[in-house]
C-alpha cells in the first residue's frame, strides 16, 4: 500500500487572461512558470516516487511556435517535453498539460521548477494562464 510522504502545490495563474499575457522567450532564454519543494523522510529513502503535474494556458501569437516545457530538480533538468502551439489562421489558445515521475529521491528536500522557453525562430507563442504545478510524493 503506498503512503503519501509529501504534496505541494502552486497555482501562479489561476486563469485565462490574454490581458495579463507574457510572451515565451527564444531559446536558449527561458521563463519560470512554478516551483514546489517536496520532502522525503529518512524512512523512506530510495523507496519512493514523486509525481509531477503541470498545467499552462498558452497562445499562439504569430506563425507556428514549437514550445518546450523542463521540470528541473535541485537545478537538474529531469524532464522535458515539446508541443506547437499555431496562431491566427487557426487554433490560437491551448492547455498543456504534462507529468513526470521522478524516483528514488534521497532523504531531504528537493526543489521543484517548470520552465517554457520557444524553440522557433520568428515565432510568437505567451503564457496566458491558468498555470498550475504539483507535487505528490509517495512511499512505494
Amino acid at each position: 500500500m503506498a503512503q503519501v510522504l509529501d504534496y505541494q502545490a502552486t497555482e501562479p495563474l489561476s486563469t485565462f487572461n490574454p490581458n495579463t499575457a507574457f510572451p515565451i522567450p527564444q531559446a536558449p532564454f527561458r521563463v519560470l512558470l512554478a516551483s514546489i519543494q517536496i520532502s522525503i523522510p529518512g524512512t523512506a529513502s530510495r523507496n519512493n516516487n514523486v509525481e509531477l503535474l503541470a498545467s499552462v494556458g498558452v497562445a499562439g501569437v504569430t506563425n507556428i511556435s514549437q514550445i518546450v516545457f523542463r521540470i528541473f530538480r535541485n537545478g537538474k533538468e529531469i524532464y522535458n517535453t515539446q508541443d506547437g502551439v499555431e496562431s491566427a489562421a487557426s487554433e490560437q489558445n491551448y492547455t498543456f498539460t504534462f507529468q513526470a515521475i521522478d524516483s528514488n529521491l534521497p532523504a531531504g528536500t528537493s526543489f521543484y521548477q517548470v520552465f517554457v522557453e520557444n524553440i522557433t525562430p520568428n515565432t510568437q507563442a505567451n503564457v496566458v494562464g491558468p498555470v498550475n504545478f504539483s507535487g505528490l510524493a509517495i512511499k512505494s
